[in-house]
């Protein structure tokens, strides 16, 4: 574990010293949430609640595609990431540090988002429904991490920015982050549950509001973050072969 911190460590550190790299992360989702949620939801309790947990779920997905899949790419790049892999501690260490610097830019990223819902809108949730978001939100990462790590892990780093940007737009829209509940255009609602994004925002509505989750939903969630799981696993244990075998 020590190890593992000491990676996170040097991850932070390394990230921190590019300050845009953390601004960056957490501007889109503020802006979101001040462009389309404030003008349109902010007087309404129920409705922005809803959608300020839509815009952290926007947020979670943008730093798991984006941190480990943009993120990952760039380190294989370099000549310390191959170095390190071949050292005898072993990849869990590395890897838990990698994790564990995400999650920590991840919870940074939805820090305005969160600030500007509570001052800006009359969006509402009481500190056991906090809790429960924030429980949320760790579980509905699972699966875009897993993407972020396998997108990293088998693409070079142009190629992972484009990838990761191809797939974020349709999973937020398909998945109905966009709209409130029950709003979406009917083709959305259709496709709607069969899409990670959908289960993991439910989740999240489910712990901040009097939302019923799907069943549906919750199986493609699980569904999605085992193949994720899988294809990572997958793309971790073919870079290896490719550049050390």
């Amino acid at each position: 574990m020590s190890l593992a911190l000491t990676h996170a460590r040097f991850r932070i550190l390394e990230t921190l010293r590019i300050p845009v790299a953390v601004v960056g992360g957490a501007f889109f989702p503020a802006a979101s949430m001040l462009f389309f949620v404030v003008p349109f939801a902010g007087d309404d309790a129920v409705g922005a609640t809803y959608a300020t947990a839509s815009m952290v779920m926007f947020a979670v997905m943008t730093s798991s595609l984006f941190t480990y899949g943009v993120g990952v790419a760039e380190d294989r790049a370099q000549p310390w990431d191959p170095f390190s892999r071949t050292l005898p501690a072993g990849p869990a260490a590395a890897f838990a540090g990698r994790v564990l610097s995400g999650l920590t830019f991840m919870f940074i990223s939805l820090i305005p988002v969160v600030i500007i819902g509570a001052a800006l809108t009359a969006a509402t949730a009481s500190p056991w429904q906090l809790l429960l978001a924030l429980g949320a939100v760790v579980l509905s990462a699972l699966p875009f991490t897993f993407m972020g790590l396998a997108i990293g892990y088998a693409l070079p780093t142009k190629a992972a920015l484009a990838v990761a940007q191809i797939i974020f737009f349709p999973l937020a829209f398909g998945g109905g982050l966009l709209s409130a509940p029950g709003d979406a255009p009917g083709f959305v609602e259709t496709i709607a549950p069969y899409l990670p994004t959908r289960g993991a925002v439910e989740l999240v509505w489910a712990a901040v509001g009097d939302f019923e989750v799907s069943t549906t939903s919750m199986v493609a969630l699980a569904v999605w973050t085992v193949a994720a799981a899988a294809l990572a696993a997958w793309a971790y244990r073919r870079d290896e072969g490719v550049r050390f075998s």
